[in-house]
């Protein structure tokens, strides 16, 4: 063969493989984005949805190996086809509105359910293409040596990471990102078609390489577990630290993407040469990283937001090196890549198993990061162990493994058996949408006692004690935007209020007989706890009613309710429903206000200002916006916030505020659309 055919079928090979990973890649944060706003916006999303990818991930890879391993090069490349034509007829790929929960199923289940439907086979097959090509590869070039091919697919992963937040959310609504995806399956497909097509040669390998194949003796047990360990470890480190910087920062897909990328530079990094990786000087600065984190989780979430995705990261990046170079320095002959390819598939979906399904059933807080650095611990005591021979070979084989997983596994057990009440914190709840904890806090200073519920670092509501149990606090105090406005309407008669986010209630203290209190609240441990630890719902003087549900798909069901003010209060926290405030939801609450209603909505937030959001929304709908700030008060428990108040009449606005302190409108205005909208927008 001419050496002119041989690099235009290597540049084939590599042109799938490139594409495959780069589609594989984009298609994870463009579907997390799309249903992100339908399950509260909570970075449980994003878990759930990598761990689907982790196991079709494995699902592709296993697929792989049963198909070289077990079928003739005219069979694998038959069967192939024939999916690949399957998963043709599935494009576009977008989910349909029937796929948007209502509010009465278990979040995990129709997040996986759904992803299945839209994507899971043409992600099964992109999943398989790595080792798939790489199989037909040493066919088509008479047992080429294929692990180059595995760096080109992860630099076509990391292309399509690194340019998602900055070229394709920002330039491309939602839907054309779905069309330009499915257009690019189609390419490579013809592509994987090709590769196929000239891989078949692999049935005529020189004698010579099959009988050297013969003799290769197969991985020991003990090396595929050490594979299966060495995957597993930074999968689970990937999904906690996203997680935990989700939490402490925002769930925005940069934030997505950022650990996912730093984890495929590893492995590009590893699998490009042994150059990369020194055992001695990475294992230290792992160690050196993760007791930084150690003090980052330590000193809680209030720090700055460069410095904890500094210190979160570097600790994913160094772990993430450890593992990886180690994964290499274990490669097998390329007769067994299936096998290796498919064992570091299972470890990383294990990890993604731990970190998505049982933390949450084990744990009553977010232990998974802390069980993530126990782990890495303990793997570079045991690379250590390793290195200094004489040391690790006077120890039983059977002995560091067996201590290591009982250390992990005890480790496991005393974490799940944290989280119970203490004389201070009454009671601590984890479900899809987070952990929740009830805290008796005792006077300190201007402060009197009260009770909080708090979800992180974010305070869902305070509630003070003694004869006070009734004052409105927090972000609701009499001279807030939204105190002022209810206050002003008491003369007029009964009112139908409705109220976006439940907290623990407090707006319900302004209610008075015959006014009429609607909650929409979308976690079910919100709406027990604030009944069953806070008075304000049960003490109204209003009649109160609670809808559990995300708040913009109940509206969009509900018949119109004519509310006098409808108050939304779910942005003062990281994970933001973008949803709730674009045009089409607009739309959703003027349906359900009455004639001369009014939009009030809280934005106080610590790294997104809201406020050209809200502008953006008022000239959408022709509507007048007066933007309330109000000074806290320590000893009402209340806190400065920000209110953007919205209605048809600018004067009525203006007589219902009377003095209240006024930001002027923003010049700059966002819309943002269901198709469209980009948080870095509006970075503080």
């Amino acid at each position: 063969m001419s050496a002119y055919v041989r690099r235009g079928e290597v540049l084939v090979f590599g042109l799938a493989t490139f594409l495959s990973a780069f589609l594989l890649f984009q298609v994870q944060p463009l579907l997390a984005k799309c249903i992100l706003p339908w399950f509260g916006g909570t970075p449980a999303v994003w878990t759930t949805c990598m761990l689907v990818f982790q196991v079709l991930l494995f699902a592709g890879y296993a697929y792989a190996h049963l198909l070289s391993s077990r079928l003739t090069p005219g069979w694998q490349l038959a069967v192939h086809l024939g999916l690949l034509v399957a998963a043709l007829s599935l494009l576009p790929i977008l989910p349909g509105d029937d796929w948007k929960p209502t509010g009465d199923g278990n979040p995990v289940s129709q997040i996986v359910l759904l992803l299945l439907a839209s994507v899971g086979l043409p992600y099964f097959l992109l999943s398989a293409t790595g080792p798939l090509l790489q199989s037909w590869f040493r066919g088509a070039t008479g047992g080429a040596a294929p692990y180059r091919l595995y760096a080109v697919s992860n630099c076509g992963s990391l292309l399509a990471l690194v340019s998602y937040p900055f070229v394709v959310e920002p330039n491309w609504s939602v839907g054309r990102q779905a069309i330009v995806w499915s257009a690019g399956f189609v390419g490579f497909a013809i592509l994987c078609a090709v590769s196929g097509w000239l891989g078949r040669r692999m049935v005529n390998l020189p004698v010579q390489e099959v009988a050297s194949e013969e003799a290769v003796i197969p991985p020991s047990t003990n090396t595929i577990l050490l594979w299966f360990g060495l995957a597993a470890v930074p999968s689970l480190f990937l999904l906690a630290v996203t997680n935990q910087v989700c939490l402490d920062v925002a769930v925005i897909p940069f934030l997505w993407i950022v650990p996912l990328t730093l984890y495929l530079i590893t492995f590009i990094l590893c699998f490009d040469g042994e150059h990369w990786y020194r055992r001695r000087s990475f294992v230290l600065a792992t160690a050196v990283t993760l007791a930084c984190v150690c003090v980052m989780m330590m000193q809680g979430a209030g720090g700055s937001m460069i410095a904890q995705a500094i210190v979160y990261f570097s600790g994913l990046f160094f772990a993430g090196m450890v593992c990886h170079g180690e994964l290499v320095g274990l490669k097998p002959h390329p007769r067994y890549l299936t096998l290796f390819y498919l064992t570091i598939s299972a470890g990383g979906a294990a990890g993604g198993l731990f970190a998505g399904l049982a933390a949450p059933a084990l744990f009553h807080g977010y232990f998974e990061l802390h069980v993530g650095i126990l782990a890495c611990g303990l793997l570079c005591l045991g690379l250590f162990l390793r290195e200094d021979g004489a040391v690790w070979d006077r120890l039983p084989r059977w002995l560091p493994g067996t201590a290591g997983c009982v250390i992990l596994l005890g480790a496991i057990f005393g974490l799940s058996r944290i989280g119970g009440t203490t004389e201070s914190m009454l009671t601590v709840t984890r479900n899809f949408y987070g952990v929740l904890r009830v805290e008796d806090q005792a006077a300190d200073g201007q402060l009197p006692a009260r009770r909080a519920l708090l979800h992180g670092r974010i305070i869902h509501g305070v509630q003070l004690t003694g004869d006070n149990s009734q004052t409105p606090t927090a972000y609701y105090g009499e001279n807030s935007g939204i105190g002022r406005i209810l206050r002003a309407l008491e003369k007029s008669g009964p009112r139908k209020i409705g109220m976006v986010g439940l907290g623990i209630g407090t707006l319900a203290t302004y209610g008075q007989p015959g006014d009429d209190f609607t909650f929409y609240e979308i976690n079910p441990d919100v709406i027990r706890l604030a009944n069953d630890h806070f008075t304000f719902l049960k003490d109204s003087a209003a009649r109160v009613a609670t809808v559990e549900g995300d708040a913009r798909l109940v509206l969009e069901r509900e018949s119109p309710r004519d509310f006098d003010v409808l108050v939304l209060d779910a942005f003062s926290g990281d994970a933001i429903p973008v949803h709730l405030l674009t045009v089409e939801a607009m739309d959703v609450y003027r349906k359900h206000l009455a004639e001369d209603g009014i939009l009030a909505i809280h934005i106080s937030n610590l790294h997104f200002d809201l406020h050209p959001v809200l502008a953006g929304l008022a000239e959408a709908a022709g509507w007048e916006l007066r933007t309330i700030v109000s000074p806290g008060d320590p000893r009402l428990a209340t806190q400065t916030c920000f209110w953007g108040i919205l209605g048809p009449n600018g004067a009525a606005l203006d007589e219902l505020l009377g003095d209240a302190r006024r930001l002027p409108t923003p010049e700059r205005q966002i819309r943002w659309t269901d198709d469209f909208s980009n948080l870095f927008e509006v970075l503080r």
